[in-house]
């Protein structure tokens, strides 16, 4: 702790207070400092000092003296200052490093990144600053590499080869010795590391470890996604002969140690081409009129034991990953598949949530442990719905009871602030070879929603069960460690900046005193269902919101108004699922408290993973996007404008939600510049303004599978728009 001066209140002359401030700094040169600190180490009381110490402070900023870290907070700028952080790239080839220790951007030209790439943790000169400018520097040490394998085509000219990358902000194509093809021929898709980068050399050197297949191969392209976001797209051979070797049969004394649900009724409800049933739902009528309604899970863990190649290879992954026309597993095919997946007319062990809940969804019981079930039924979605519909088909009673319960917890969910998000998914009819033929919609259905419920319903009283510190009889001062998924609130400036550009809708963000600002947004989200502007004003009312991670640091969960909240009833697709599988397991034998730091490095990971996962997915929708609209050059479609930047409009065509872009070279009526503020584009001379969510007509000009990139230019607004490829919605 810094100790205050004893020094008596008195009136400083500028200059003098300007030479105290600085001795301050210098004293502490690595903290950070606001006016109100500053004057309190000073012993400066009275208003008029406090405004002369703001006043010198932005002074020693504007020269250069000190750097400002955040809004009125300030930090010695050290001239010739080294600094440590993470290489953040822009597509021209210069980049910004981001410090570690929280403090302003550092600008690096393209002849100063001295061979660092995108995502490096790298040590930086920072030049002294001058006046009015961003700060500047050189990369002076790479002291660790984000990745050193990139993904690409390969081209072979005579004698040399090079591999030319696919990632947008890697400016580098990696040169490839003939004897380093390793196979790979001209124009196939193939993944190359860096093996070496001399000081002189402008490309680095390296070699192909990996053919994907040709370019534009449906099976090569999504194998290059994976790889482009390091994830693999396939298992290694000792993790598949591990899986072949587990025994799956279950013992009469496995069954002993468990309970007992194969003489309820139960079934699966999942997508029509799922074959990884995570989650089954089992109902029975008790004598007093409640319902006992069991979730039960796959005891994925039960198989997977700690230490093994399987779970090694589980945690690396940490999902299942979700392209447009597969699924990448986390766990082996034999477990996820098989072994662990809950299919009709097989018994198989689970580790269950049981409720018993009253018609009005109110839960008066909760048991949570391992059991054994069988599953009578397998529904697909669409089956499940239509009994829901016609009130008629197979256990239509316990679907229609079970249907009426997840209605009344989901009212009660959104009476306390849950946020109604439904955005409308974008799925494709493909054919064998994964081409796309058409575009439907995926819209959310009352069964679609009877899971979710009861899946939330479990998740909350599990997390519950440790947070709360509910383990029967086994009362302690502290709750034990544990894997929560957290959502923060929306952060005000996101939100002030979503109310403004939504006003252009006609739409009101206003919040009445103490309404929650979740009201809001849902009063937007109702509003909006089922007009053009839809899908756009919930991307932009999702990128408002922070992003859910998981965490042992439990602050509840914003977006679902859970104080609680945990993921349990995915082990099959997602690991932090069978990270709670494992503690619920050590809690309720009477197990001590895990380590609280490793569990969050876990915890961090899976939620890194699950984000490179979701890139991975858009990044193949993308992908199918650009190869749908690839013979429809020259068409015309109506579209939104979705986003706005200083090199173009992006634009998403209304009938399809495919997006490109019109790149702001290609506005050739006037010279455009970017109003930031106001997420517009305007003429300089004739004023035209191009604004978020503003209705235009485009024309298809170019569709780069390569790039994944559509280029739109603007069509005449008198064009007719083509009618011929509208989108069903299933």
């Amino acid at each position: 702790m810094v100790k205050k001066k004893k020094k008596k209140s008195k009136v400083l002359k500028k200059s003098e207070l300007k030479k105290l401030i600085q001795e301050l700094f210098n004293k502490y040169p690595k903290r950070t400092f606001n006016y109100k600190q500053v004057a309190s180490l000073l012993n400066i009381k009275k208003r008029p000092g406090k405004q002369m110490v703001q006043i010198v402070l932005n002074e020693l900023f504007e020269s250069g003296y000190l750097t400002e870290v955040s809004v009125g907070r300030y930090k010695l700028l050290s001239r010739g200052a080294y600094v440590t952080g993470t290489v953040d790239m822009t597509r021209k080839g210069a980049a910004y490093l981001v410090p570690d220790d929280g403090g302003e951007d550092i600008f690096i030209a393209q002849p100063n990144m001295n061979r660092a790439l995108n995502g490096d943790h790298v040590k930086v000169f920072q030049f002294a600053r001058r006046k009015h400018h961003q700060p500047e520097g050189e990369v002076v040490e790479i002291l660790k590499r984000k990745k050193d394998t990139f993904v690409g085509v390969v081209e072979i000219s005579g004698g040399f080869a090079f591999l030319v990358v696919d990632d947008k902000v890697m400016h580098h194509d990696i040169f490839i010795p003939l004897k380093a093809l390793n196979g790979a021929k001209d124009g196939q898709k193939a993944i190359a590391r860096i093996t070496e980068w001399p000081k002189k050399a402008k490309n680095p050197i390296g070699e192909i470890i990996d053919v994907l297949g040709d370019a534009g191969d449906n099976q090569a392209e999504m194998h290059a996604i994976l790889a482009e976001f390091g994830l693999p797209h396939k298992y290694p051979e000792d993790v598949i002969a591990a899986a072949e070797k587990i025994d799956a049969k279950i013992t009469p004394e496995e069954i002993k140690k468990r309970k007992d649900f194969r003489d309820r009724v139960t079934f699966t409800i999942d997508p029509d081409d799922a074959k990884d049933f995570d989650d089954a739902l089992s109902i029975k009528k008790l004598k007093n009129g409640n319902w006992e309604v069991g979730v039960h899970i796959a005891d994925v863990t039960h198989y997977v034991t700690p230490k093994s190649i399987i779970e090694k290879e589980a945690y690396n992954r940490a999902t299942s990953v979700y392209l447009v026309d597969r699924v990448v597993p986390m766990l082996p095919e034999r477990l996820s598949n098989f072994i662990c997946s809950l299919r009709p007319h097989e018994e198989k062990l689970c580790f269950s949530a049981v409720f018993e809940i009253d018609d009005k969804a109110k839960v008066h019981k909760r048991w949570i442990g391992k059991t054994v079930i069988y599953s009578d039924r397998r529904f697909t979605y669409d089956e499940a719905q239509k009994i829901i519909e016609t009130g008629k088909g197979d256990y239509a009673e316990e679907i229609l009871t079970l249907d009426r319960i997840a209605k009344k917890l989901r009212a009660e969910r959104f009476r306390n602030g849950a946020i109604a998000f439904e955005k409308v998914e974008v799925k494709f009819n493909l054919d064998e070879n994964g081409k796309p033929l058409g575009v439907y919609f995926k819209e959310s259905k009352d069964a679609n929603k009877l899971i979710e419920e009861f899946m939330l319903l479990a998740n909350r009283k599990v997390a519950e069960l440790i947070g709360k510190n509910e383990l029967p009889g086994r009362k302690s001062a502290e709750p034990k460690t544990f894997v929560y998924r957290i959502h923060d609130e929306p952060n005000p400036d996101k939100f002030e900046t979503f109310a403004t550009f939504i006003k252009r809708f006609g739409y009101d963000m206003s919040v009445k005193p103490g309404e929650p600002v979740s009201y809001a947004i849902n009063k937007i989200l109702t509003q909006t269902h089922g007009r053009p502007e839809q899908n756009l004003v919930e991307t932009l009312a999702v990128r408002t919101m922070a992003k859910a991670v998981y965490s042992t640091h439990n602050i509840g969960h914003y977006g679902l108004a859970f104080k609680y909240y945990s993921h349990f009833t995915s082990p099959i697709r997602r690991y932090p699922d069978m990270m709670v599988h494992r503690l619920l397991e050590r809690y309720l034998s009477g197990g001590r408290s895990v380590s609280a730091d490793e569990y969050e490095e876990k915890c961090e990971h899976s939620s890194d993973m699950e984000q490179l996962a979701t890139e991975a997915e858009r990044a193949s929708i993308k992908y199918k996007q650009v190869e749908f609209m690839k013979d429809k050059q020259g068409m015309v479609f109506d579209g939104l404008i979705s986003g706005v930047t200083e090199w173009g409009l992006y634009v998403e065509l209304i009938e399809n939600k495919c997006e490109g872009m019109i790149p702001i070279r290609d506005l050739d009526d006037d010279f455009y510049h970017f109003d930031e503020e106001n997420y517009r584009l305007v003429g300089r001379k004739y004023k035209r303004k191009f604004q978020l969510g503003d209705k235009i007509k485009v024309m298809v000009a170019r569709a780069n599978l390569e790039k994944k990139q559509l280029d739109f230019t603007l069509a005449d607004p008198a064009y007719e728009v083509s009618e011929e490829f509208r989108p069903e919605k299933h």
